[in-house]
Parts: C-alpha cells; sequence; structure tokens
C-alpha cells in the first residue's frame, strides 16, 4: 500500500467566500482519492499580488510566516488558488535564491517565535493529481466516465507564469490540465485562448477590457467545438462564470458557456452528484450540458 499524500491545505481567501464551492469540493475529492488535507488555521493572506508591489520586504515575511507554519507540519503546501500560488511560489523562490534574505526575514519571524529553513514547495491540485498521485491512478477512481464531454481547458496566467518560480508546465505548451480531462475520459479541446489571460487582473481599472477578454476567451474555446470549460483558478472561475452575462453583453453574442472548478469536473467522474458539486452556485447553469452528457443523477 503507497504512502498516504498530506498537504498543509491553503485554499486561498477567494474559495472560502467567494467561490466557496471550490473549496467544499475539493475537500470532498481529496477524502474520496485518499488526500490527507491539514488546515493551516493560523495562516495569514498571501497577499495577492497587490501587497508585492507595495511592500516586498513586508509580501515577502509574511509568505514566509506560512511556509514556516507548513515546515512545522512536516509538510508541502497545497492551494487551490493559482494567485495565491504564483505569489507564494515567487516569494519562495526569492528565499531559497537569497540566503541573505532568507536571514533577514528570519529575523523579522524570530519576533514571534517562528523560522523558516527553506525546506517546503508550493504546489497546485492539478499538479499534485497530475504528478504526486498520477493520472494512471486516478483512471481507477473513475467511476462515471467523461467520455460524452468535449471540456476546454483554462490555465489562467498564475498556473504557468512566471515559470521559473512555478516550474511545473511549460507556459506556452502546458499539459497537465489537458492530461487529467483526458484521463477522466473527457476530450480535451485545442483552442487558442487556453493559456491568456481571463481579464481578471484589469477588472478594476479597465472594467469593459476585462469583460471583452473573458468573453473572447469564451467564444474561442466554444468555436472549437469546447461544450464546457475547467480551470484550476476560482478568479478565473468568477470571470469566466460570474461574469458572463455581462461579457455576452458587451460583446452583443450569446456565450453559455458552463465553467467547471477543477476539483467538480474530477468530483463529476468521481460519481458525485450536482448537489454534493454545489453546481447550483453557478451563475452560468451546467444542466443542459450534464444532461447532454449523461451525466444527471
Amino acid at each position: 500500500m503507497g504512502k498516504t499524500l498530506q498537504y498543509a491545505y491553503y485554499p486561498g481567501c477567494a474559495s472560502q467566500a467567494i467561490t466557496k464551492e471550490a473549496n467544499a469540493t475539493t475537500r470532498k475529492v481529496a477524502k474520496i482519492l485518499g488526500l490527507k488535507l491539514h488546515d493551516m488555521p493560523k495562516a495569514n493572506c498571501c497577499g495577492a499580488g497587490l501587497l508585492t508591489d507595495y511592500d516586498y520586504d513586508l509580501s515577502i515575511a509574511l509568505n514566509a510566516r506560512i511556509f514556516a507554519q507548513a515546515e512545522e507540519m512536516g509538510m508541502d503546501i497545497m492551494t487551490i488558488c493559482s494567485t495565491c500560488l504564483m505569489v507564494m511560489s515567487t516569494a519562495n523562490r526569492d528565499l531559497k535564491n537569497d540566503p541573505k534574505l532568507l536571514e533577514k526575514t528570519n529575523e523579522v519571524l524570530s519576533s514571534v517565535g517562528i523560522r523558516y529553513n527553506g525546506t517546503i514547495k508550493v504546489k497546485q491540485l492539478l499538479w499534485i493529481l497530475a504528478e504526486d498521485y498520477g493520472l494512471d491512478k486516478l483512471k481507477t477512481k473513475v467511476v462515471k466516465s467523461l467520455k460524452n464531454l468535449k471540456v476546454a481547458p483554462f490555465y489562467g496566467c498564475h498556473s504557468l507564469r512566471p515559470a521559473d518560480a512555478l516550474g511545473f508546465d511549460d507556459p506556452e505548451k502546458p499539459w497537465s490540465l489537458e492530461a487529467l480531462i483526458e484521463a477522466l475520459g473527457a476530450e480535451a479541446v485545442e483552442y487558442h485562448g487556453k493559456t491568456k489571460c481571463c481579464g481578471f487582473q484589469v477588472d478594476l481599472v479597465a472594467e469593459g477590457t476585462a469583460l471583452e477578454m473573458a468573453g473572447k476567451r469564451l467564444l474561442d474555446a466554444k468555436g472549437e467545438g469546447g461544450r464546457c470549460m475547467v480551470t484550476p483558478c476560482p478568479f478565473c472561475h468568477i470571470n469566466l462564470d460570474n461574469y458572463q452575462g455581462i461579457s455576452e453583453k458587451k460583446l452583443n453574442q450569446k456565450i453559455d458557456m458552463p465553467v467547471f472548478h477543477l476539483a467538480q469536473l474530477v468530483g463529476l467522474a468521481l460519481g458525485m452528484t450536482a448537489e454534493e458539486l454545489e453546481l447550483s452556485r453557478h451563475l452560468v447553469s451546467t444542466k443542459d450540458i450534464l444532461k447532454e452528457a449523461n451525466l444527471l443523477a
């Protein structure tokens, strides 16, 4: 019997508030697969990238505080937020590459009696399923093949870039999301916008541009035969699902593209119901696509 995979679980702020279904479903899927997720009740916000630009040293210290807690737990960190993934991975890279920065940061952390030794890794659920757990093993857990689904993968910027900090997928030619889709029995749809930005980062400064970007990604996927989309990023889900209706008005074109969180797509293949997956929280209904693919209970 293989060793149990255990992680210090860092869902991120968005998945505990706006996209609660992503957090809830991840916990259910992990339980079915035998992944042990250990909460980090003392963990703080990573800063979401905004703090990095405002106060770099403070951002590094706050992220090192998260790492130190995981290190004390003896586990790598698993997150389901791509922005948290990017921010923490970048901070971790800087701390590991710069001994002086690590020493200076540990002087700050010493005031609260903790220390980071630079030993942990930050991973997202997609990477863990693709590599740590393994797609061949995941295939054996599928009880309801998604063979009738044509799924468009949408990585999101922060799952791929900066490549030197993340170090998993090629940012121009990634493979993991397509491979996971196919491991679940579905067809991965190839389209131009799968590695591009959803527009979330410009929502507050150029809403019209952001809505156009989201709409174009969805229409691009639909134009290549995608019947639904999956993303590992809760912020991308907000732009692609929550704001899809506004994007339709902006582009004066109907889109009607259901968007799944990564854990929800996995959960479907594991036999979970729409209720268990909390699909009713989505603004774009998944009912028609699930009925079409014979996936409704």
